[in-house]
This record gives structure tokens, C-alpha cells and sequence, in this order.
């Protein structure tokens, strides 16, 4: 199987959720599908190989969007996706499996920026939708550029998604 065959059941799963599609917009497979619904903006992992990678992969996309999924071809992987021990924030990720045609939830994919807290990296969402406004032609800045930026500086070099740690997001305290 290959990833372009998870692409129409997520597609019309989204799209029956209100979702406006983008697949692979930036012609690179950075993002393999964005899902865009008013201000909220979600991205999604196609995974048919080294399902092992899919979270971390994710999340190294998290700042570019409210939230993340991934998709597997099968229930087995779903399955083994959720029981792989991750950090707090992974369990955020949604994991999503395609069966007979139809996308079947396994996990909601949550905001990875809950209500009250604080976006550490509101750039790259804000980056991604003007990109996405310029592709819409709801902006009028010329062609959209999706050479995908980083997100500020890390020990004087130029800050990547690969920077990005899980600790950058501490759990809120618990409510007393």
C-alpha cells in the first residue's frame, strides 16, 4: 500500500467534517495533509512504513498547526502506535486507521495548546495560514513560498522543528 491510497478516505472523512483539504501543498510531503476549518487548523500524518516514527514525526509538526493525526492502514498499527509509551503531549496526537475505505477514529487528536495555556510557537501556524490564504487567493502577496521556516534560534544557529522538545510544553498543573 501507499500513503496517496490513504489519501481520498482521510480526505472525505475530513471534508464530511466541514474540513477545507490540502494535500501535500507544499510539494514536498512536509505536510502531508492540512485541514483547515475558519481559524482552526489541523495536520495529518500519512504512515504506511516505519510506523514506528509516526508520533515523533508529528510532533515535530505540532507548532504548525491546533492540532496533529496520523494515519495508519490498519487497525494492528493503530493499535501499536497507542500502546508505544510516549510523553504527555504525545498522547495528544490523534491516531486515526483506514478500514474497508473509511477512516475510524482510535484516538481524538486533541489540541496541543489547551485552552488557558500559552502557544510557544504561534509563527509557524500563523506562517502556514498565510500561506494557505495566499493558495485560497484570499491574500494578494504573490505566489505562496512554502520553503517551510523555522521558529527562531537555538544556541545561536537558526531554531528547526527538530529543536523543538516535548518539555517546551509542559502538562498544566492539575485544576485544585
Amino acid at each position: 500500500m501507499l500513503e496517496t491510497e490513504l489519501v481520498p478516505p482521510v480526505r472525505s472523512y475530513l471534508e464530511g467534517l466541514g474540513y477545507q483539504v490540502y494535500v501535500n501543498p507544499d510539494g514536498a510531503d512536509f505536510f502531508d495533509i492540512i485541514a483547515r476549518r475558519g481559524a482552526e487548523v489541523g495536520l495529518v500524518e500519512l504512515k504506511v512504513a516505519d510506523w514506528k516514527k509516526v508520533v515523533h514525526q508529528a510532533l515535530r509538526r505540532r507548532g504548525w498547526g491546533d492540532w496533529v493525526a496520523v494515519v495508519l492502514p490498519r487497525r494492528s498499527l493503530a493499535e501499536k502506535v497507542v500502546q508505544r509509551p510516549v510523553a504527555p503531549r504525545g498522547k495528544r496526537v490523534g491516531v486515526w486507521f483506514v478500514d474497508d475505505g473509511k477512516v475510524v477514529v482510535h484516538r481524538t487528536a486533541e489540541p496541543f495548546v489547551a485552552p488557558g495555556e500559552v502557544d510557544p510557537f504561534p509563527e509557524p501556524k500563523a506562517w502556514l495560514v498565510e500561506r494557505l490564504d495566499i493558495t485560497d487567493g484570499l491574500a494578494s502577496t504573490g505566489p505562496a513560498s512554502w520553503s517551510v521556516p523555522d521558529a527562531g534560534r537555538v544556541g545561536g544557529r537558526r531554531r528547526s522543528s527538530r529543536d523543538w522538545r516535548l518539555e517546551e510544553f509542559p502538562e498544566p498543573d492539575p485544576p485544585v
